[in-house]
């Protein structure tokens, strides 16, 4: 099991608020490096600050200034899309997830785990 598996783990096993921020961050990095593999592209960029971005889907190219397709989200609302414990739905009809452009619905590529 490697590093961000190991982190995503503890996550599960401890919960938002018992997790290390070493470890939700290596749980975040993990999950959207995950996301970038199975939906490779560079048309929409997924932010997840202060621990990550990364642009994947497929469709135009996106090279300067702000992408017409970002999707931004907290640590612990990411974690849960990525494992499943949130649906994209029930995040974006709480506003938890803030996607703009067309091809922001991530709901084809989540859960990741």
């Amino acid at each position: 099991m490697d590093a961000g598996e190991q982190a995503l783990a503890v996550w599960r096993e401890l919960g938002p608020a018992g997790s290390p921020r070493e470890v939700v961050a290596t749980a975040v990095r993990y999950t959207l490096e995950e996301l970038a593999h199975r939906a490779p592209g560079r048309s929409v960029e997924v932010r997840v600050p202060p621990y990550g971005a990364v642009q994947c889907v497929e469709g135009p190219r996106h090279t300067r200034g702000t992408p017409p397709n970002v999707v931004e989200s907290d640590p612990v609302t990411w974690l849960s899309l990525a494992t499943g414990e949130t649906s994209w739905t029930e995040a974006s009809e709480a506003g938890a997830v803030r996607a703009s452009g067309l091809r922001a619905d991530l709901s084809a590529y989540l859960p990741l785990v």
